[in-house]
């Protein structure tokens, strides 16, 4: 029998020992293996809440006899404590004191109780279709999936936030009731998706939520202590997942991303509450410094432009040109190519440039009186391929890419080739 919701601590009888999936009669120093009690506090895993952890000891005496690091059903109505002897014999009709570990518990309850109170908030804020999909209530954080079809925006998070803080400020006492499942759903509350109920279910009132839950909870609203989301996102097609911590847990991952801003203002050298502004400050800067650059790579190009055209070599009657331009991008080769076609007047031109993470850019051009003998996708492609690239465009101008720098050099002999 279960006696977890009244105490931590209880007298029990050892019924049942298991060792290797096998029954056995005894467990002594150093085996793992699993403990059965005619009644315990412990929970065991269900309804997405993890079982209880803590120790079995021999009755009057402290000394630790069994550790159990976790707790699962080996029936429904039957738990096993999971763990290792560590000290002593144990065996089948010994009576033990059960204690769960006190902490590990208080931090799974506030989870737990705080699922049922965000999800009515997540009700509340993204609409009456939002339904659990399933959860997983730890002493560390609680993970809730729940039926929505799009990301949750900053302003829809910071709302649920409030919502379930507010909850907790108020301080509301719980309430459980054990009824009938036909009284149980007339009643309001909410059942949750992929559990089996029986003839009667436990109704939890927390707050304002109401739902059938056999998990073990808070006392009143106000032991949640904090409330704070720490990550949002979508597990399967219509379906996000929300993780949240609370109590101590949430005061330290507000407390690190306040170090975090406190990082950033410091770098700034400005105060805190000026960092956005900083920010978009800076990234203001940078974009008429990006324009700038691009102007300025624009008269390099036209200037390097010229000097090139001494390079051209003519062919069978056409005038050829290829180079490779040092620090150009993919928009700077293009103007380049551009005002080299304008200054042959007749010609095709293949120019090339390496990045400093090693990609390389291509660009080929083609006069308009040449576009019938030549094609500036052809003339990319080709070079393209030896660079682990490629590319296309217009008849008349084409671009590409690649991966290889160290074959760019053989990738514009191919226009010669």
């Amino acid at each position: 029998a279960f006696r977890g919701y009244e105490s931590l601590s209880e007298e029990g009888r050892v019924i049942a020992l298991y060792k290797d999936g096998a029954r056995v009669e005894s467990l002594v120093a150093g085996d793992s293996g699993i403990v059965v009690l005619d009644r315990t506090p412990f929970y065991a895993e269900s309804g997405g809440q993890v079982g209880d952890k803590g120790e079995l000891s021999k009755s009057g005496v402290c000394l630790t006899l069994f550790t159990v690091q976790d707790t699962l059903k080996v029936q429904p109505d039957v738990f096993g404590h999971h763990g290792s002897v560590q000290n002593g014999e144990l065996r089948v009709g010994d009576t033990v004191a059960a204690q769960v570990d006190f902490d590990n518990r208080a931090r799974t309850i506030r989870n737990h109780s705080v699922t049922h109170i965000m999800h009515k908030a997540l009700r509340e804020v993204l609409g009456s279709h939002v339904a659990q999909k399933g959860s997983l209530v730890d002493a560390e954080k609680t993970r809730f999936d729940f039926a929505h079809n799009a990301p949750m925006s900053d302003a829809q998070i910071r709302e649920v936030e409030a919502k379930v803080n507010a909850e907790i400020v108020t301080n509301t006492a719980t309430h459980a009731e054990v009824m009938a499942i036909e009284k149980a759903k007339t009643s309001g509350a909410v059942m949750l998706f992929g559990e089996k109920y029986g003839d009667e279910v436990r109704v939890l009132e927390i707050g304002s939520s109401k739902e059938f839950c056999g998990g073990t909870h808070v006392v009143r609203t106000g032991d949640i202590g904090f409330f704070k989301i720490i990550s949002e996102g979508g597990v399967a097609a219509g379906v996000r997942r929300v993780e949240a911590v609370t109590g101590l847990n949430a005061m330290a991952f507000v407390q690190a991303l306040d170090a975090r801003m406190s990082d950033v203002a410091g770098a700034l050298k400005i105060p805190q509450a000026e960092v956005t502004s900083k920010i978009a400050q800076i990234q203001d800067h940078v974009k008429a410094l990006e324009k700038e650059l691009a102007a300025l790579k624009s008269k390099l190009a036209a200037a390097a432009g010229g000097d090139l055209l001494s390079k051209a070599v003519e062919k069978d009657g056409v005038k050829f040109l290829t180079a490779e331009i040092e620090g150009a991008d993919a928009k700077a080769l293009r103007e380049m190519v551009d005002q080299l076609k304008n200054k042959l007047g007749s010609g095709v031109v293949l120019l090339g440039s390496k990045a400093p993470d090693g990609k390389v850019a291509l660009c080929a051009g083609v006069t308009a009186d040449l576009v019938g003998k030549f094609k500036a996708g052809d003339i990319v492609g080709k070079a393209a391929a030896l660079v682990g690239g490629k590319g296309g465009g217009r008849p008349d101008m084409a671009m590409a890419g690649g991966t290889d720098a160290s074959k760019l050099a053989n990738a514009l002999a191919t226009l010669l080739g």
